[in-house]
């Protein structure tokens, strides 16, 4: 499907529950860590390095965890977005 930039994307269609991964880009591995417990909490989650921006300033790091519906992704995807040591949630 070509989209001509008009169009509103497709609803992402996921079945519930499902392992979703977000990207998080931060200035350390530690602030990064600590934002996820306090957001997520003792949920179960695995938390692995990705990639280092060029000038190293900022790191970007995937979080993959177990959401039980969309509620749940979004909620937790706007926790990350807005916490301090978060600079962008993908």
């Amino acid at each position: 499907m070509i989209l001509s930039g008009n169009e509103p994307l497709p609803k992402l269609e996921l079945t519930y529950p499902c392992t979703w991964r977000y990207k998080l880009v931060g200035e350390a591995h530690e602030l990064i860590f600590s934002a996820v417990c306090e957001v997520i909490l003792e949920k179960e989650h695995t938390l692995t390095p990705s990639n280092i921006s060029k000038n190293g300033r900022y790191l970007s790091m995937n979080l993959d965890l177990l959401v039980m519906n969309e509620d749940e992704r979004t909620f937790i995807y706007e926790a990350l977005k807005a916490h301090q040591h978060i600079k962008m949630v993908l």
